[in-house]
């Protein structure tokens, strides 16, 4: 059979198709393509539409120190206890210092949060010390990427493509004859109309959110397959602190309705958990209660499910009047009343759902990774801002603060770069992953699928032990062989193979980091280990496509 890192090789063309080319229109793509935009031409490209990302369904708002009796010091302080010892400092002092002038310009760009006299209306969320949660409603992440949006589109160096499916990335990682050389990056492989093409650019960026959709339960949108991560694995970027992902204690858990958020935000306005009972219980786990860190709440609730043998616990919030449920909840209180629920007098069922990748591609505080030409920014990147559990409503002001220094950086490479590209083939990483088969309309997607959310699910979760990962890794090994021979991207340009693909190389990057770490820390709780050993875990966990899980220094 035909190598497929050799097979495809369209007519090389003399110039560059862009300067910057982003991957993603989450706030982080599309904060990264406002900034490259002042040095540099951009094109951004997006799976689907581009109002469609993690973001747009952010529910929350953005942690900020604007407050009267807030300070950054406060902000790092709660970063980091939050991050449970694996917190980047400078990266998070970089993050929450940038952040006030990001959020800023945000607000000078007509972001339209709420407000209480000439300051934003900060709320409480689990974690903070103070109220610093700037926000819209229940609907911060849709108010923040529209207003990215509108300047994107009006602004005439960047150039927008939407239902541009990314495959992989196009590097020099062939022509090098020692695995120590420096790769480089010139642009993507992606299907686009049904057709495979390349667009090179002389600076790569990858933003492509998170991967929430490999379990079963998640906050996360469809396309949050992991798609980025993958990519950028394949390609040989080093990745990092993959066995930390966040559960969100309160998804929605109702006949008919989706695995939809419930904000963290209800329990900071006074919201409280109680069981099938009608007991309340987080205090008897934290002494923080509701508003415990989130893996402590999200181990107290299953636990909770366990002891009374139901699948839910109940949030109630029907202690506030209506008024400020419509003004403060709307979008959950729309949401929950088209699938019957009325939040103002009915208890909420809920039960924990991933929500968010604390790990990603290792980046430093520019958000370059070890490949050169490509950088990384948002959830798909590991600065370290997050440690082992990322503190509530960070994620969007790392988005603004690291996309702003993502599209920079990648511009002033960009103005490095020659004339035009070297002619180098287009090569596909996919066949290194050994997946896909020839005969994939013979084997139901959505079934693989299934079986990887599944497993992971049941072994790699809110809870883990040796034994689950272990057999998550077989079942995983299995599927791999299950697929059979490799293929060419030639072959085929369905979009949701690549994303099983995707999937399952993601999967095993989380199960083999898990196993790795015999301790409890942050969102990765061993049962089997369920202490935290600072004197050996103090470190962070590396791997790449060609080496197992490496330990390494903070």
């Amino acid at each position: 059979m035909e190598n497929p890192k050799t097979a495809m090789n369209p007519e090389v063309r003399s110039g560059w198709d862009t300067d910057v080319l982003i991957i993603g229109s989450g706030a982080a793509g599309l904060r990264a393509a406002l900034a490259a935009s002042e040095h540099a031409n951009v094109t951004l490209i997006t799976k689907t539409t581009l109002t469609e990302s993690n973001t747009h369904y952010a529910q929350g708002g953005i942690a900020v120190a604007m407050n009267l009796d807030d300070t950054i010091a406060l902000h790092i302080k709660d970063t980091c206890v939050a991050g449970a010892g694996l917190c980047d400092v400078v990266a998070v002092e970089m993050m929450v210092s940038e952040g006030i002038p990001r959020v800023a310009e945000l607000l000078d760009w007509g972001a339209n949060f709420d407000w209480e006299g000439t300051l934003p209306r900060f709320t409480q969320e689990a974690a903070h010390s103070r109220r610093r949660i700037v926000h819209k409603g229940d609907a911060t992440g849709r108010e923040t990427t529209d207003v990215l949006i509108q300047r994107v589109r009006n602004t005439e160096r960047i150039h927008v493509l939407q239902n541009a499916f990314a495959i992989d990335l196009i590097t020099d990682a062939a022509l090098k004859e020692s695995s120590q050389e420096l790769i480089t990056c010139y642009g993507i492989i992606a299907i686009v109309e049904e057709q495979i093409v390349s667009i090179r650019a002389k600076a790569t960026i990858l933003a492509t959110g998170g991967l929430g959709r490999v379990y079963p339960c998640t906050s996360n949108p469809q396309i949050a397959t992991g798609d980025g991560f993958a990519a950028a694995w394949r390609a040989g970027c080093e990745m990092i602190d993959m066995e930390f992902v966040q559960f969100h204690p309160t998804t929605l858990f109702l006949d008919g309705a989706p695995n939809f958020l419930i904000s963290e935000a209800v329990r900071g306005e006074g919201g409280t958990l109680l069981n099938i009972r009608g007991e309340r219980f987080m205090e008897k786990y934290h002494e923080k209660g509701e508003l415990a860190p989130r893996d402590i709440v999200s181990r107290s609730i299953q636990n909770e499910m366990h002891l009374t043998q139901f699948p839910c616990v109940y949030l109630d919030i029907t202690h506030k009047t209506t008024d400020f449920i419509q003004e403060r909840f709307p979008t959950i209180s729309a949401t929950t009343k088209h699938y019957g629920l009325d939040i103002n007098v009915d208890l909420i069922p809920v039960r924990p759902g991933a929500h968010f990748m604390m790990g990603g591609i290792r980046t430093n505080t520019d958000t370059q990774t070890n490949i050169d030409g490509l950088y990384a920014c948002g959830e798909v990147a590991c600065t370290g801002v997050h440690g082992a559990n990322r503190l509530a409503s960070n994620s969007l002001l790392e988005c603004l603060v690291y996309g702003a220094r993502a599209g920079r950086n990648a511009a002033n490479f960009a103005s490095t770069q020659p004339a035009g590209p070297p002619d180098l083939p287009i090569l596909s990483n996919v066949g290194a992953s050994a997946t896909l088969s020839t005969e994939t309309a013979e084997i139901d997607i959505e079934e693989i699928k299934s079986a990887i959310r599944e497993t992971l699910w049941e072994n790699v979760s809110i809870e883990r032990t040796g034994e689950g990962l272990q057999n998550t890794l077989a079942v995983l090994q299995g599927i791999t062989e299950s697929l059979g021979d490799m293929v060419t991207c030639s072959e085929t340009k369905d979009v949701s193979t690549f994303e099983t693909l995707n999937m399952l190389n993601v999967a095993l990057m989380i199960t083999q980091s898990a196993l790795a770490r015999t301790e409890s820390r942050g969102a990765h709780y061993r049962f089997d280990f369920p202490t935290r050993d600072d004197l050996k875990w103090q470190r962070r966990i590396l791997i790449t496509r060609d080496n197992p899980p490496e330990i390494v220094p903070l």
